[in-house]
């Protein structure tokens, strides 16, 4: 899995730094809130606008990449990035801040899936090993960015956002020198496409499950640094140690749960044990002990979620993959939009309300994914399970760069 082309690792690299814009600014809501005299609520927004525009972009990467080709959309998500980031650091509003956080997450949408169709087509070894190596990049990218949130945050909490421009800009060059050309395939997606792949039941059922559990995710990121009260290096190493835990578990500990007890059984897991630390987090609320393990600890569970379910929205509908990503982001990014919001309305009333509303949401989705019982088996028992070889005409058909 780790013998890849330069072209994997350029665009690995990229989404590493992608990744981190997700975690980044964990570490500063608080001195954001302080310095501009803002709220919990009006502070979370800065996660509200950016997951609402990356989801809704969603339902255009595929008609930009198959018109530009996938280098192209790379490249233009990374200078939207560069452009947001830079901005956001530069104003003196919270408002302004959150405008230009929604041009980050438009950025973000381009780059991300184009990102993960281009790892998959390009990447020696099997589906199953690309997505591994995706989701190991998300991981260290989810565990560096509030390291480099608090390490930055500490001095200014307009240094983070000025730090990604400048790793933007650097994954920027660094594509354009190790990615190939690659011109539209001729074959264009059509901007309807990934909302009529939500009429296939899995991957809409796959999607509201994501969408109740990023309930319960940004949850976790966007309001647990209120009840914490610390400075940004304090925050940022604790969410550090909360992405670790999720890189690791993500790409070692979920293929093996998977291959031990199958897809279904271990998303129910994971999902499970993630609504049950953040019910423990509403119980110990005003304890920072109680937050700081849980925290940590619901990396675990994150880590192997993340992997099992984006392999399953890979697999469980006839679309093409890129398309099926693109439809899967646009549901699950509403609960990522919607969470942070409310979660800082709600803590504004009492700490704990958030956690168990978080809580809830993840029970939910594991109910949702249970009416898809038969779909999520069946993934298990493809003869190819795991094993397609890139290049294969099956990966030919299916997924192609510029179906991203």
């Amino acid at each position: 899995m780790w013998r890849q082309p330069k072209t994997v690792w350029s665009v690995a690299f990229a989404c590493v730094i992608a990744f981190m814009g997700i975690g980044l600014v964990d570490p500063i809501l608080k001195p954001i809130a302080d310095d501009l005299g803002a709220g919990p609520s009006q502070v979370s927004l800065l996660f509200t606008s950016y997951m609402a525009v990356m989801g809704l972009a969603m339902l255009i990467t595929g008609w930009v990449s198959s018109r530009t080709g996938a280098k192209r959309t790379l490249l233009l998500g990374l200078l939207i990035i560069i452009v947001g980031a830079g901005l956001a650091g530069a104003q003196d509003t919270v408002g302004g801040i959150v405008a230009f956080r929604a041009v980050w997450g438009l950025g973000n949408a381009l780059f991300i899936a184009t990102a993960l169709a281009t790892i998959v087509s390009a990447a020696s070894g099997s589906v199953g090993q690309a997505i591994i190596l995706y989701e190991a990049a998300l991981g260290v990218g989810i565990a560096a960015g509030p390291l480099l949130g608090g390490w930055l945050g500490a001095h200014s909490w307009r240094w983070p956002f000025w730090g990604v421009s400048v790793l933007m800009t650097i994954a920027f060059v660094a594509i354009i020198s190790t990615l190939p050309a690659t011109p539209p395939t001729g074959r264009r997606t059509p901007l309807s496409a990934p909302l009529r792949a939500l009429s296939h039941r899995g991957l809409l059922t796959v999607g509201i499950t994501a969408l109740l559990y990023n309930f319960g995710f940004f949850t976790l990121l966007a309001w647990t640094p209120f009840p914490l009260g610390m400075g940004a290096h304090q925050v940022g190493l604790i969410f550090f140690g909360w992405g670790i835990l999720l890189a690791f578990t993500s790409v070692v500990v979920a293929p093996r749960i998977q291959r031990r007890f199958g897809t279904l059984p271990g998303l129910v897991g994971a999902l499970g044990g993630f609504a049950v630390v953040l019910a423990a987090m509403a119980l110990g609320s005003s304890h920072k002990p109680v937050l700081v393990v849980g925290v940590i600890l619901a990396g675990a569970f994150l880590g192997i979620n993340n992997t099992l379910i984006t392999e399953t929205v890979m697999k469980i509908s006839p679309v093409e993959r890129g398309v099926a990503s693109a439809a899967y982001s646009f549901v699950r990014f509403g609960g990522g939009a919607v969470a942070p919001w409310l979660a800082g309305t709600l803590g504004e009333r009492a700490a704990n309300i958030p956690f168990w509303v978080g809580a809830g949401a993840v029970v939910l989705g594991i109910v949702a994914l249970l009416t898809a019982r038969s779909l999520v088996d069946a993934i298990d028992r493809q003869p190819s399970h795991g094993a397609e070889p890139q290049g294969s005409p099956l990966e030919a058909e299916a997924l192609t760069v510029g179906d991203a």
